[in-house]
């Protein structure tokens, strides 16, 4: 699954979708996708990312206390 990054809009291939998912996780770990070759993983803060199309990660990847809100 690819996500981008909010400051520069580059893509980053998401590697474990797990993290992704769980909103008690705030890195997810992910390859970059920029340039001719994709970059060591590394782990990204899912508070810097959005969807490729610039729509934000759902509340319920980011807030463990979504339902309470």
């Amino acid at each position: 699954m690819f996500v981008a990054e909010k400051s520069t809009g580059h893509l980053i291939e998401v590697l474990d979708t797990r993290l992704l998912f769980d909103p008690h996780e705030t890195r997810v770990k992910g390859s970059l996708h920029y340039g001719e070759e994709a970059q060591d993983a590394e782990f990204y803060l899912k508070a810097e990312l959005s969807f490729p199309s610039g729509e934000s990660l759902p509340i319920c990847w980011t807030d463990p206390d979504y339902r309470r809100k």
